[in-house]
């Protein structure tokens, strides 16, 4: 019966149970670039939707990817038990504020979008202050819970950087970092807005407008962007010789827009334009103005810093700001989702905001 044994030196015997074929290997940027011919980082470009590369360039790569099997390596590391396939999102900011705030709804939304079709999950938490938000990460980062994080709000003297750089925990900042942090971060990304610009579009139409008196009923003082806001119409008033230009800073809600309002508007010498810092304010300023026996834009004008549907229900509506918010949420996500790929933090300036005027803004009284 040995005589019907195959030898050793014939084939079918040596592919037995003793000799099972090595897994395959997933395939990789390397591997996409090698076969489409370009770099490793015209390969991230291409793949996670960012400029610098072309049109013809981003399908041959796409088309690569697909015939290799390429999946984001995200998903490749969840399977095999390195990584999450989650990315977090922390807001230290007081929870009665956040459920009338149709940025974050708005932002939320876009960056949703991105993780989605990357199959990326999101896993939010709202927290009390810095220190709180501060702690999560730490224990996000030790259980292995997140394999990067999207930061909101910069604050003008920020922890978070330091604090992710040395955890190594990838992450994409939302805005901007303040004008003091000098980094560099080498884990982190940027996705800039430009708030001095912004902030400097909106006086410029309100002084052509014949307004001198200004009031900017602004949000969080600590806020990298609200300094920024506050810090450009400053300069905006200096430049033209404006005596009579202010901030005063809130909380972000309906009621301390509402209050802050009332406040300037029965003083002597009371401003002829209000730039609130959102949409909720600035209604509930419009609201107060007329409960004063005012008109809006007859003795004030109003202009809200986020446009949204809310700026065009109520009477009259309200000249706002607009940007892609949602777009600015798919850019940060996109973003996130390249350093988690490997590729280098950089920072994404998003384009200036456009004044939409409506019916919240006229003439200065007696510039007529």
């Amino acid at each position: 019966m040995a005589a019907n044994r195959p030898s050793a030196s014939e084939g079918p015997a040596s592919e037995g149970p003793a000799r099972r074929r090595a897994p395959a290997r997933r395939p990789t940027m390397k591997d996409i670039a090698r076969r489409a011919g370009v770099s490793e980082s015209a390969v991230s470009f291409a793949l996670n939707g960012r400029p610098g590369v072309s049109e013809a360039t981003r399908d041959r790569v796409r088309r690569v990817a697909e015939q290799l099997g390429w999946r984001p390596s995200t998903a490749a590391r969840a399977l095999s038990g390195e990584g999450s396939a989650t990315v977090g999102l922390v807001l230290a900011r007081p929870a009665a504020t956040l459920g009338v705030d149709s940025f974050f709804l708005q932002l939320i939304s876009g960056i949703q979008e991105i993780l989605s079709d990357r199959q990326l999950g999101l896993l939010f938490q709202v927290v009390e202050d810095m220190d709180a938000e501060c702690a999560v990460y730490r224990r996000w980062w030790a259980e292995h819970r997140v394999d990067g994080v999207l930061v909101v709000d910069p604050r003008t003297d920020d922890p978070r950087p330091g604090l992710l750089d040395g955890l190594g925990l990838p992450g994409v900042v939302i805005g901007a970092l303040p004008d003091s942090d000098a980094g560099p971060h080498p884990v982190l990304s940027q996705v800039r807005a430009d708030d001095a610009g912004a902030m400097a579009s909106v006086v410029d139409r309100l002084y052509a407008l014949g307004h001198r008196r200004i009031v900017h009923i602004a949000g969080l003082p600590s806020l990298a962007h609200t300094e920024r806001r506050i810090r450009s119409l400053r300069i905006e008033a200096g430049r033209r010789g404006l005596a009579e230009v202010r901030s005063l800073t809130t909380d972000y809600s309906d009621t301390q827009g509402a209050a802050v309002t009332r406040r300037v508007l029965a003083r002597a010498g009371a401003p002829t334009a209000l730039i609130y810092d959102n949409d909720v304010m600035a209604a509930a300023g419009a609201a107060v103005t007329a409960e004063l026996g005012l008109s809006v834009p007859g003795d004030v004008s109003v202009v809200s810093w986020e446009d949204s549907a809310l700026c065009r229900l109520v009477r009259p509506w309200l000249t706002a700001l607009s940007r892609d918010t949602i777009g600015f949420g798919r850019i940060a996500a996109r973003e996130l989702a390249a350093l988690l790929d490997g590729g280098e933090p950089r920072t994404v300036q998003v384009p200036l905001p456009a004044l939409i005027e409506r019916e919240s803004t006229g003439l200065a009284p007696g510039s007529v």
